[in-house]
């Protein structure tokens, strides 16, 4: 009898250690709030596969503006922060809500419109003036409306080009309040101007007659940074393994593995990462 309860005793044990070591296993991973172009322009697609070869740890994430990034993070609803303004990630950081900014990557946005191009700028490379033209002419704009890097950017060009757009927008103005995929998809279906990022945009198949109308401004360069979630602030935080992503994705492996992401043979994002050691 005592060897039957001592066999039922260990069974049971052998149980609730498996039991424990899959809640463990299942556990080994982390929530990344991330600004829509990393998700729309298949960059994840591409890192996080390699990165969970690596470690093991699998990365969900949640695809926001970078307005609702960042809040998602304030909440601690998040493990890390990866989106793309970065005076709203410092005051982030400022105001105690993650522990430090990693600068990691770059592109530019792009401004794309109708080849038929009603305000007359394809080809020009002053965003302000193009912004200008495109309200005198009356050009139907979309905007994300959204507070997501993007609009943030698209705001603050207006502002660049003399325009006050809350004053001055009118019908020719539509503000969605949606995603990058979105409004790249009003835009397709309405011959109208969008600002986008270029992943996006690269990465957009539904494009009807959109082209490129403006770029190389470099004021359209788009700067983004990653932050770990501040676990002081939000004590469930999982410190260790979202510093790991952020660690690899600055690493010269993760630098290496965004520089190494194209689409038709052109690179989407170009790592610009303080490598550690390098």
């Amino acid at each position: 009898m005592f060897k039957l309860k001592s066999a039922i005793v260990m069974g049971f044990a052998a149980l609730a250690l498996a039991a424990a070591q899959n809640v463990a296993a299942q556990d080994k991973s982390i929530v990344v709030a991330s600004t829509t172009s990393t998700v729309d322009s298949g960059l994840f697609s591409h890192l996080l596969p390699l990165f969970k070869a690596k470690t093991g740890i699998e990365v969900r994430v949640i695809s926001q503006g970078t307005g609702q990034a960042l809040d998602t993070g304030r909440r601690g609803d998040a493990d890390v922060v990866f989106v793309h303004a970065k005076s709203q990630e410092e005051k982030f950081v400022a105001d105690g809500f993650g522990v430090k900014r990693s600068p990691v990557m770059y592109n530019d946005f792009v401004l794309v419109g109708p080849k038929g191009d009603p305000a007359k700028i394809n080809g020009t490379k002053d965003i302000a003036a193009a912004l200008a033209k495109i309200k005198s002419a009356g050009a139907t704009f979309i905007s994300r409306g959204d507070k997501s890097g993007t609009h943030s950017a698209e705001l603050n060009l207006w502002k660049i080009a003399g325009i006050d757009i809350a004053a001055d927008k009118g019908q020719w103005y539509r503000d969605i309040g949606q995603g990058m995929g979105a409004a790249l998809n009003a835009a397709s279906a309405s011959n109208a101007y969008v600002l986008t990022d270029r992943g996006t945009w690269l990465s957009f198949k539904n494009r009807g007659e959109l082209v490129i109308s403006v770029e190389g401004d470099k004021r359209l360069f788009n700067q983004y940074g990653v932050m770990l979630v501040n676990p002081t602030k939000h004590p469930h935080v999982k410190k260790d393994l979202a510093q790991s992503f952020i660690d690899w994705l600055v690493s010269t492996e993760g630098q290496k593995a965004i520089s190494g992401y194209k689409i038709n043979g052109e690179q989407l994002f170009f790592p610009n990462a303080t490598v550690p050691g390098a």
